[in-house]
């Protein structure tokens, strides 16, 4: 949600949503920074966000405008900072280390605030794996397919082949290092289907979530990137029997005519932990 506009971030907290970013990149105008900042930290300090994590995006290490977003924001003790175009573990470092120091000087838990890097251009791509291990505050990658295109000069399609490299890089660098995947925008409102097939081929891929841009595509989302029933009753019968085959001293094993090994043991404990953050089952 732009960060200037609190009518916006009070609405998205009754979404239901799991995260909501309060922008003070490119969805606020120049003119309009102080406000946000403003409007943000009134947010923090004076909203019930329940469930939902509090985080901000700043504007890009640096610019001369980080600074300002970051002692503006961080009294409001947000759960985290998305950072947009991170081309180098440096520019992560560099906040990790504002962060501590403040949190330090501030008489705070060292390390509650985390860090959300977005990957969004060649040099990010090709350094995404020291990113993803720049500092112990961060909890995601995020994949910027829109900026990447333009960096590399690629044409934008439907199908999003021309990143599909990048969308792959990053993701595997995540579930490299534990970290969640959060796959791109998509920017045509009106097309539910098109966004549906999106979140779907970015499941497919291993993205955890995806970042949205408009109310409507919440419930899609959320339905898509959660395990359905019955994924998670398979998931559920699987290990049932994997304790059972166990128990009688058997390794691989056949369910429902289809051969079970360690590989499908472990998707299937995926699914479940998955189903247990959605809030769907309790374990």
């Amino acid at each position: 949600m732009p960060g200037d506009s609190l009518r916006k971030i009070e609405k998205a907290i009754a979404l239901g949503v799991d995260s909501i970013v309060m922008d003070l990149e490119d969805g606020v105008a120049l003119s309009q920074k102080e406000a946000a900042r403003a409007t943000i930290l009134e947010a923090l300090l004076s909203l019930d966000f329940g469930r939902c994590e509090r985080l901000v995006r700043v504007n890009p290490v640096g610019s001369d405008l980080l600074a300002a977003d970051l002692d503006a924001t961080l009294a409001g003790r947000p759960d985290g900072y998305v950072i947009p175009k991170v081309d180098f573990d440096e520019q992560v470092q560099a906040v990790a280390e504002y962060l501590t120091l403040e949190e330090r000087r501030r008489g705070w838990p060292e390390g509650k605030i985390r860090l959300l890097p977005i990957v969004e251009s060649a040099l990010g791509v090709m350094n995404v794996r020291e990113i993803a291990l720049a500092s112990e505050r961060v909890d995601a990658l995020l994949f910027g397919a829109e900026d990447l295109a333009g960096d590399m000069g690629a044409v934008r399609t439907a199908a999003s082949w021309e990143v599909f490299y990048a969308r792959s890089a990053v993701v595997t660098a995540a579930k490299a290092y534990q970290l969640q995947a959060i796959d791109q925008v998509f920017f045509d409102l009106n097309d539910l289907a098109g966004f549906e097939t999106e979140c779907l081929f970015g499941r497919q891929l291993g993205y955890d979530g995806k970042m949205i841009i408009h109310p409507r595509q919440v419930e899609p989302a959320q339905r898509i990137f959660a395990p359905s029933s019955e994924e998670i009753q398979r998931a559920q019968r699987i290990l049932a029997a994997y304790a059972e085959q166990q128990a009688a001293g058997v390794g691989a094993f056949a369910l429902d005519g289809r051969m079970v090994d360690m590989p499908v043991v472990r998707a299937a404990e995926k699914v479940v932990t998955r189903a247990a953050e959605a809030g769907l089952l309790n374990i």
